[in-house]
């Protein structure tokens, strides 16, 4: 079974958090942020926050959107989680929080979609990042840069969703 769509891009940890919402849905949830620290990937909704253990080595998200019940996660998932996500617009945001927008996602039709989130390669990047940090000394930010470049595991969130109905909003204007 192939996904009927498919999204990834490559985006940066703003303060380790990564951001995905529907195109109007501006404000921000501060509970669900704080709960992406605890289980890695939390929402309202509206919003998905995903949380890195480290601030820059670029992650790659990918969404992938399936005609049924997605799959489970991938056998080498470090976690995972059920999510819901209600897109009145159709359009998902991937932010970088203060860093803007990585990519934009048109899903296949506005509504909610459910699934699940899961990650890997999250702790061996975090891993990385602090043997980096250790060898600091005089360093340019051209070095720096390319240390992240050349972080040897590949950090990686990927959200499994199908549609399930049409977002609250449309069933009122129906």
């Amino acid at each position: 079974m192939e996904p009927v769509h498919e999204f990834s891009v490559t985006a940066s940890p703003d303060r380790c958090l990564l951001e995905i919402y529907d195109a109007d849905a501006y404000l921000g949830d501060d509970q669900a942020w704080e709960e992406s620290r605890r289980s890695v990937v939390a929402g309202n909704g509206y919003h998905l926050y995903l949380h890195s253990l480290q601030p820059r080595i670029p992650v790659r998200i990918s969404i992938r959107i399936w005609e049924q019940k997605p799959p489970p996660p991938s056998a080498d998932a470090e976690g995972h989680t059920a999510i819901s996500l209600d897109s009145a617009t159709g359009l998902l945001v991937i932010s970088q929080l203060t860093l803007g927008p990585a990519g934009e996602m048109t899903l296949p039709q506005p509504g909610v979609y459910v699934g699940n989130a899961w990650w890997s390669g999250r702790q061996a990047a975090s891993k990385y990042y602090d043997e980096v940090l250790e060898q600091l000394s005089d360093w340019t930010l051209q070095q720096i840069s390319d240390a992240w470049s050349a972080c040897p595991a590949e950090e990686r969130y990927v959200l499994d969703l199908c549609y399930t109905r049409p977002s609250p909003e449309e069933e009122e204007d129906d």
